[in-house]
């Protein structure tokens, strides 16, 4: 868990209160810094958090070839991330594809390092390449893709505006950075949006 100075955010949240001429003592903003400081200890929870010992932390199994399969992939894993350029959120979902080498890990695992490497301050491309660089790091796969669609406030509530936009990102390692077998895996993504 990572040292969050909770009194520490909620000076610097009464301050910017008071920076855009609030009254930090009214009722409705009495209680906001702290609000705030609680949400950011856990927008943030992931700060300094190494995924790789999360992935093999007993979760990695050995396993013969005719055990294993071709493909996993897991889709639509809901994310939220906060943008580090405006500290606004973005949310989406996240399909994490892995072609096994001499392991495998639980599929609970997947979704719990797009939890982990999505609570700091992100950049969504970057997102997409930590969570396929801790993947192949943990369990060393013939190949990943992480596929990432996301709604950015920063997109829809300043500058542009374009509350309806998605951004996708692709971060491929790999086997599957070869354009035939990423385009096959893609179908199968593309399968589960109907």
């Amino acid at each position: 868990m990572p040292d969050i100075d909770i009194p520490r955010i909620e000076a610097a949240v009464a301050e910017i209160l008071a920076a855009i001429g609030e009254d930090v003592e009214r009722p409705g903003l009495a209680t906001t810094p702290q609000r705030i400081a609680a949400a950011y200890a856990d927008f943030f929870a992931g700060v300094g958090v190494d995924p790789v010992p999360q992935l093999q932390d007993g979760a990695e199994m050995a396993t013969s070839p005719d055990e294993r399969g071709e493909l996993v992939l897991l889709r639509d894993i809901a994310l939220r991330s906060m943008c580090e350029h405006h500290l606004l959120p973005f949310t989406g979902v996240a399909h994490v594809a892995y072609v096994p080498g001499d392991r495998i890990i639980g599929l609970g695992r997947i979704p719990r390092l797009v939890e982990i490497v999505s609570a700091r301050p992100q950049l969504q491309e970057r997102l997409g390449e930590d969570v396929a660089e801790a993947l192949a790091t943990a369990i060393d796969p013939v190949g990943v893709l992480v596929v990432i669609e996301a709604r950015h406030g920063c997109v829809a509530a300043r500058g542009v505006r374009y509350a309806e936009s998605t951004t996708v990102t692709v971060a491929s390692r790999g086997s599957l950075a070869d354009p035939v077998q990423r385009a096959e895996v893609m179908a199968l993504i593309g399968r589960g949006a109907a």
